[in-house]
């Protein structure tokens, strides 16, 4: 078990990035891992994968990248307790990213959480934050009278990214975000993972993105997300804004084609398809996600699924 109470000597450091001491695991245990959360693209809710939410746990200290809705089911599926998540990282804000953002604090809150959560988004993150406490204020006071709970407005930490760089460096990793495009939105950040194990990327939403290859280059792991074209063209067929829907999917999101040529050009060591666009489509098959980003990138590929673990290094 690791000791919580360290982490509440968070500080700021001269740079403006946030510096917190690390926690260890014990010897000999495996220190890094991803997990899968929610695979699927887009807001829509089914009974299939749940919607895009990763997790990083580095020495049992688990960092949340996006609040899909369904994040905090998925977090007890794969057996990491609410209250243990530190660090939530927005990409960007998309309901499907952020939708269950507030939820899953609240969440943490209601399974004990006592200690803080530092949170870093796009600019809006520390504004959502005060809507979003302000929004269950009665609920909140309500119950931290008549059940005795600590107030957790205090706990939830919140900081907008204005711009490239590290945000949050600690003795075991570092996090840096990176600006990409996801017309019309601008404020949308990839995230990189420089942990003791390996270097892990996560792509965010993103428009085919060659300086993208730049910012992964030589990672272990990247988690890019992927659009398959002929399945976008059925769903427009049975769309009723299908032709404005095709026109924002091809230009906001990265064919499996273009996303091979991403990895080809960063050199990483293995590729993880996730974010499936469209990812509810049952007549799409592994092999219909994985042929053309083959005909660009040799290396290792994974089709991410919800609850999916891979241990670093890879």
């Amino acid at each position: 078990m690791i000791d919580r109470r360290a982490m509440l000597k968070a500080g700021l450091g001269a740079a403006g990035i946030l510096a917190i001491p690390a926690v260890f695991a014990q010897p000999g245990t495996s220190r890094t891992r991803i997990v899968f959360l929610g695979t699927k693209g887009g807001p829509r809710v089914g009974i299939g994968a749940s919607n895009p939410a990763n997790l990083v746990v580095v020495n049992d200290t688990p960092y949340l990248i996006d609040c899909g809705m369904g994040v905090s089911r998925q977090l007890v599926a794969a057996g990491v307790p609410i209250p243990s998540v530190k660090y939530i990282f927005i990409s960007h804000h998309h309901s499907d990213h952020n939708l269950e953002y507030g939820n899953v604090v609240y969440n943490a809150w209601a399974a004990g959480l006592s200690t803080p959560i530092h949170s870093f988004g796009p600019k809006g993150i520390e504004a959502m934050t005060r809507t979003f406490w302000e929004l269950n204020k009665f609920d909140v006071e309500t119950r931290i009278a008549d059940e005795g709970r600590p107030d957790p407005r205090p706990l939830l930490i919140a900081k907008d990214i204005d711009a490239d760089g590290v945000v949050l460096k600690t003795s075991d990793v570092t996090v840096t975000a990176f600006r990409t495009p996801h017309p019309p939105i601008t404020d949308n950040f990839a995230y990189k993972f420089e942990t003791p194990d390996g270097t892990i990327v996560f792509s965010s939403d993103t428009a085919y993105n060659p300086k993208l290859a730049e910012f992964a280059k030589g990672a272990d792991v990247l988690v890019h997300e992927c659009l398959y074209v002929p399945a976008v063209d059925r769903l427009v067929l049975k769309t009723k804004n299908g032709a404005t829907l095709k026109k924002h999917l091809m230009d906001s999101h990265t064919s499996t084609e273009d996303v091979g040529r991403i990895a080809a050009s960063a050199g990483v060591k293995t590729l993880v398809l996730s974010h499936f666009v469209p990812g509810d489509d049952p007549t799409v098959t592994d092999d219909d996600w994985t042929r053309d980003v083959k005909k660009n990138y040799s290396g290792r590929v994974i089709l991410a699924k919800d609850l999916m673990e891979l241990k670093l290094p890879v």
